[in-house]
């Protein structure tokens, strides 16, 4: 890795542990939103382009990622929601009160998606506490609702942000093409005879609330100094 890239993406672990903190307000949160996804999705670009001529510099790999409850579902929806637009596919296993995702993608991307899904794991709790049920309804709907859209909002933002740094960079949207074909094949190769998960019939009212959430949920952008 070189220094620039270290650099860059000790910038963002940094950034995160900011957004992180139950200190920062709504509206500091919705400051780190104007680039929010831009400085990871040029890390994520950059390792791409370093590892053209060298797919050995950054294969692709796997890992099983196990998510504890409550809402383990719901939180195994988040990681699909960050995996795939930073080209990462998830397959989710058998559950008896957890989740289990095994999650595939090139090195440089796992290490993004499980950076962004711990940190936006620990921003949605924060949200979920802050935010009161609504009078009558039951605790679980809302919140399994609120984090079906904080997962909707967090899943636009980040495909918008990697389309417009591959766009920045000449060749790579070939190049990310070529890699996100290799992840797939190995996922295929894994599990050839895939099944898609039934849709979700969800009851609570929290989706929007969440939705707005995941719009201010931050995501790494450059826009805060870090001196």
């Amino acid at each position: 890795m070189s220094e620039r890239v270290a650099t860059e993406l000790a910038r963002v672990r940094k950034l995160l542990a900011m957004a992180e903190d139950p200190a920062c307000t709504p509206g500091e949160a919705e400051a780190f939103t104007a680039k929010a996804a831009a400085l990871i999705a040029k890390y994520g670009v950059d390792r791409a382009m370093l590892a053209a001529g060298d797919p050995a510099a950054d294969p692709v790999g796997d890992r099983v990622v196990t998510i504890d409850p409550p809402y383990a579902r719901d939180k195994a929806g988040l990681l699909a929601a960050v995996a795939s637009p930073l080209r990462c596919r998830v397959v989710h296993l058998e559950r008896r009160g957890i989740a289990r995702s095994h999650l595939f993608g090139h090195a440089a991307d796992l290490e993004r998606v499980e950076l962004l899904f711990t940190s936006l794991l620990v921003q949605a709790a924060h949200g979920l506490a802050a935010g009161p049920v609504p009078f009558a309804e039951h605790p679980a709907a809302y919140r399994r609702s609120w984090l079906v859209g904080y997962s909707q909002a967090v899943s636009a933002r980040l495909w918008s942000a990697e389309k417009d740094a591959a766009a920045e960079t000449p060749g790579a949207e070939l190049v990310l093409v070529d890699r996100t074909d290799l992840v797939e094949r190995r996922r295929d190769e894994a599990y050839p005879r895939l099944a898609k998960l039934p849709p979700r019939r969800l009851r609570g009212s929290g989706r929007v609330r969440g939705y707005r959430a995941g719009q201010q949920a931050h995501l790494g952008g450059p826009e805060v100094s870090d001196s």
